[in-house]
């Protein structure tokens, strides 16, 4: 089944920590990339996260974002440094009694020297974070590859209704191929009766003239490339019905499809014949722009 590369995701957990939130979203890209916000107390995690979204989403560009509410490792606790305060005011006594100075420092003087009080991070149960984390990455991951498979489906229908536009298509300069050596033989003939009249026999042989006719058949003939598209065709039908990543398979069908069509515009020589190609070159286009963005 076809993917797209584009979706979103959100899912949150809740925890006796706090609450943490994880938002998912991807646009088409054609290796996968991940790139990851969230706060300083996660990055340990990092490389597991990467790793999960990367094999989950398999291509495309993908923005995490981790969102922490009032969880217990967004907290700070501030903490008073008291030996240093005895150290400080033992100083502050030894200047006051060099300089005979009254020692009347107080205690908002004193804290506002350097590393006095200090900040640190609220203790928390990291197993418990980061089970809370992955279950929201999970419910995340869950939700953008339902979008996405959603997408997909709705991708692989446009893309098998042009698939069978080029069908029709083909079957037309099928058709026609074979018309096109007629068609000269009869433009050849009149024009041969045009410039001789009667005397069209006795200067042009008759035999040199199916000699062209033969030459310009097998140099406007779309046999091969007519079979080579069928074959193509088919093989996108079957690679948009199977399992697992498919966009760069489909992307190198196309590429061959677009290669077949332009072979045929080069040898058509037939105005019928090059205005089906140019439609065969637009409905290709469209079903390339569509392919870009599946996984």
């Amino acid at each position: 089944m076809a993917m797209s590369m584009t979706g979103y995701g959100r899912a949150e957990s809740v925890t006796e920590t706090g609450r943490i939130v994880v938002e998912l979203k991807s646009v088409n890209n054609r290796y996968c990339d991940v790139q990851i916000r969230m706060p300083r107390a996660f990055l340990s995690f990092e490389p597991m996260i990467k790793e999960r979204v990367s094999n989950r989403l398999v291509r495309g560009k993908a923005d995490v974002f981790i969102n922490v509410d009032d969880t217990s490792l967004s907290k700070t606790d501030l903490v008073c440094q008291m030996d240093l305060v005895e150290k400080y005011s033992t100083v502050m006594k030894d200047i006051a009694e060099a300089t005979g100075r009254p020692d009347d420092v107080g205690v908002s003087v004193i804290s506002r020297f350097p590393d006095v009080i200090k900040s640190i991070s609220a203790e928390a149960d990291t197993e418990l974070i980061k089970s809370a984390l992955f279950e929201a990455l999970d419910g995340a991951l869950d939700g953008i590859s339902l979008m996405r498979e959603t997408e997909g489906e709705r991708l692989m229908a446009d893309i098998l209704s042009k698939r069978q536009t080029l069908i029709s298509l083909l079957e037309q300069v099928e058709l026609r191929a074979p018309i096109v050596p007629q068609e000269y033989r009869e433009r050849l003939a009149t024009r041969i009766r045009e410039l001789l009249g009667e005397q069209a026999e006795l200067f042009y042989d008759e035999s040199r003239r199916e000699a062209e006719i033969a030459l310009f058949a097998d140099r406007c003939s779309v046999d091969e490339e007519i079979t080579r598209l069928r074959s193509h065709l088919e093989q996108m039908d079957a690679t948009l019905r199977s399992e697992g990543s498919m966009g760069k398979r489909l992307d190198f069908i196309i590429q061959e499809t677009n290669r077949e069509i332009n072979t045929i515009g080069s040898k058509a020589n037939d105005l019928m014949m090059s205005n089906l190609v140019l439609d065969m070159k637009t409905t290709v286009e469209q079903i390339r722009e569509q392919i870009q963005n599946i996984v």
